[in-house]
């Protein structure tokens, strides 16, 4: 399984719409990609406040694929169109990182009645 990641550094002078990018970028690549992705999640940077360190990233996707080829086969058709609109809400550059996934580990939810 790989995982493709795409961090927007937070960096003197950029801009990041995150209510573009969650309401309209994000809606439009999980329907063009979706069916593709084992999953999808979008991270907002927060400023946690003393002692940490501000956010280094406005924002941080990431989409889980079976494989570096599934992923490429449903981006590429659909590419031109999403990057196409990163101009609407950032000028900052993107950092992709494409990963394998050697564990993944989620604890079972579960909710009282």
């Amino acid at each position: 399984m790989i995982k493709v990641t795409i961090l927007y550094p937070k960096t003197p002078g950029t801009h990041f719409d995150f209510e573009y990018y969650l309401n309209v970028h994000m809606p439009l690549s999980i329907e063009l990609l979706g069916p593709a992705m084992r999953s999808v999640t979008v991270e907002r940077g927060v400023s946690p406040g003393a002692p940490w360190p501000d956010h280094a990233f406005s924002a941080i996707c990431s989409f889980v694929c079976e494989s570096q080829e599934a992923y490429e086969q449903a981006f590429f058709p659909h590419m031109e169109r999403l990057q196409g609109d990163i101009s609407n809400y950032t000028d900052a550059e993107a950092i992709i990182q494409v990963s394998e996934i050697k564990i993944e580990h989620a604890e079972a939810n579960t909710v009282a009645a």
